[in-house]
């Protein structure tokens, strides 16, 4: 079987596949692509005092603006999962989300955190594709902006969302000489171009779930580790984290890689 029978059935597997769950994948992605936010909401709620603390040691700021800090995280992260899942006022739900992704970066220093930094944006790059998919074709949310296929809005949305879902992937790269970790890392790095760019965009998505879901399964299995060990919280954090990486992955597959794309440009052709 040569590579172009070898690519070719991969693609009738991906396209078998989306059509038999295309009626439950994007409720899935979205629900994994909310879980850090609802998973961080609950955490504001059991850990109050530790949050309110660390706040309050970090930036010297009071026990009541400490206490709004957690409160607005807590009440902002579990409001807009209700209304992402529930399909309300999705748009203005993202804003929200992109809010406390930003209020988080700075409260919580992650701006001088390469790796967290790179996560969050990742995060944003997922919560851009939810706003791309809850956008009513044919409808600009931006005043004046032309609504024509190849320039509107929602199909630059979809070209950030891609490329920024893919810093995700930078930070799981391992620098050794191992032949495991350079072939992991070349694999790796294709797919991230694929999507990026937008060619073969499904099957490089769907690709990319399988592989990251493994890796965050056996890598961050809070689960193993006892609940009163800080590292218990820390691989719950990144575990959660690269969920919503996967929502937003499964949401390229489901919506497609959009007007600014490889994929699409090749139709015209």
């Amino acid at each position: 079987m040569g590579q172009n029978d070898l690519m070719g059935t991969a693609e009738d597997f991906a396209d078998q596949f989306l059509r038999v769950t295309k009626q439950h994948l994007p409720h899935v992605a979205r629900l994994c692509l909310i879980s850090t936010f609802l998973e961080d909401g609950i955490r504001m709620w059991f850990q109050w005092g530790e949050q309110r603390d660390y706040i309050d040691t970090t930036w010297s700021c009071g026990y009541a603006l400490a206490s709004a800090f957690v409160f607005l995280n807590l009440l902002g992260q579990l409001t807009g999962c209700i209304l992402v899942l529930s399909r309300n006022f999705v748009q203005y739900a993202c804003f929200g989300l992109f809010g406390i992704i930003a209020l988080q970066t700075i409260a919580y220093s992650i701006l001088w955190d390469l790796k967290f930094l790179m996560r969050n944006l990742a995060l944003g790059g997922g919560l851009l594709l939810l706003l791309a998919e809850s956008r009513s074709e044919g409808k600009s949310m931006f005043a004046g902006v032309p609504t024509m296929r190849e320039s509107s809005p929602k199909q630059y949305m979809q070209l950030g969302g891609r490329v920024l879902l893919v810093l995700m992937f930078m930070t799981l790269l391992h620098f050794d000489a191992s032949f495991f970790s350079i072939l992991q890392n070349i694999v790796g790095t294709a797919l991230m171009i694929l999507v990026a760019i937008g060619f073969k965009t499904k099957l490089a998505a769907l690709t990319l779930v399988v592989w990251l879901f493994a890796i965050n399964v056996y890598f961050n299995a809070f689960w193993t580790i006892p609940v009163y060990k800080p590292m218990h919280d820390f691989l719950k954090y990144d575990f959660f984290q690269t969920m919503s990486v996967i929502g937003g992955l499964l949401l390229v597959v489901a919506l497609g890689p959009g007007g600014v794309s490889m994929d699409e440009k090749k139709k015209e052709w």
